[in-house]
């Protein structure tokens, strides 16, 4: 009896593996991929792809940190990637495996350096700004031609947000990037660690906080594109895809997207595989298909945002590789600033803020 039943548990085990090798977990953000790569991808490995989402970095922390999340791949921005790389979250990618990272961009390794020295546990997947998306129409109507659409003083200016309500507001549920704003419209370091700074940004917020109907990190996109919003505080693909969305719909919605002069962050989503992915090896399989030239093409080609691949660049479509909204100039890089992780005290400081500020108390 027990050499039969060792017999079967060992039988089960080996179908679970094997079901475990013929599947890869991918974690993604919502509305960031074509999903015809999805299907090439299982079509040309004969892997079942799960794919899930997610719209706020905080929600893939609290997996990751958590630990047994059950995925293979997935896709943290900079400063949450280097919190959870010194957490232990991550393992090192093994490059052997990897022979389409020869593609990637040196510049945006050059970046993404500061989040992942040696770029050893990630890979780009996107890049882009967090900027301003305007309902160019309804803006206009309400503040005039001279609306500031290109600054930071359209959302954070009391004086024109309380009149842009009426258009409604969208802010992204994002405190590590809408906090770095604020304190550059103040005229502070967007990456102070400094309590009282980060404080007066609070303020800032807090005056206008009244007039944002909703907090939200992709509901934004189609609110821009139906005409029920007219500005969003957002990431610059996702604003462009609304624009686009009102194109196709022929309902006669202008959109723009505007990297605010006084200075955006350049943010990067970067693909990584946690320390217990079920199956390294599948997760492996899928970070060299995506960093294919052709399909990470397609990919910016669908989402509108840059990449960090400079072997995909020649097939990028002329709107996308062609509009300075998503491959900056490089005048305009020179002004983009990236965020860094803030100490756990500070982070603490933040996360009450933010929990006060989308209360409005």
């Amino acid at each position: 009896m027990k050499i039969k039943l060792a017999t079967m548990t060992a039988v089960i085990a080996l179908c679970a593996s094997a079901a475990v090798a013929d599947e890869v977990r991918v974690y993604n953000w919502s509305d960031y991929i074509d999903e015809a790569l999805l299907e090439k991808f299982e079509a040309e490995t004969g892997i079942e792809l799960i794919y899930d989402v997610f719209d706020s970095n905080e929600v893939l922390e609290t997996k990751m940190l958590a630990g047994g999340s059950g995925y293979d791949v997935v896709v943290p921005t900079g400063d949450f990637l280097q919190r959870q790389i010194s957490a232990g979250a991550f393992q090192a990618l093994d490059f052997d495996q990897l022979p389409n990272s020869a593609n990637l961009w040196d510049l945006i390794k050059d970046r993404t350096e500061q989040y992942d020295p040696d770029n050893a546990y990630s890979v780009n997947y996107m890049w882009g700004t967090t900027g301003i998306g305007v309902n160019v129409a309804k803006v206009t109507e309400i503040l005039g031609e001279d609306a500031p659409i290109d600054s930071l003083e359209l959302i954070f200016n009391p004086a024109n947000i309380e009149k842009l309500a009426q258009c409604g507001v969208y802010m992204l549920d994002a405190p590590t990037e809408v906090i770095p704003a604020a304190l550059t419209y103040i005229g502070e370091d967007p990456n102070t660690f400094d309590v009282d700074h980060i404080n007066k940004a609070g303020d800032v917020l807090l005056a206008v906080r009244p007039h944002i109907l909703k907090f939200h990190s992709s509901e934004y996109i189609n609110a821009l594109a139906n005409g029920d919003i007219c500005v969003a505080f957002g990431w610059s693909g996702d604003i462009l895809q609304a624009r686009d969305r009102a194109d196709e719909a022929e309902n006669g919605v202008e959109i723009a997207y505007n990297a605010p002069k006084e200075g955006a962050l350049m943010w990067f989503d970067q693909m990584a595989i946690p320390v217990d992915a079920p199956n390294p090896e599948a997760a492996h399989m899928f970070l060299n298909f995506i960093m294919d030239a052709q399909n990470m093409a397609a990919a910016s080609n669908y989402v509108y945002y840059a990449n960090g691949n400079k072997a995909s660049q020649p097939f990028l479509e002329e709107d996308v590789i062609g509009d300075p909204a998503i491959y900056p100039s490089d005048e305009t890089l020179e002004k983009l600033y990236t965020p860094v992780a803030y100490p756990p005290k500070v982070q603490r400081v933040i996360t009450r803020l933010w929990t006060k500020v989308k209360s409005g108390t």
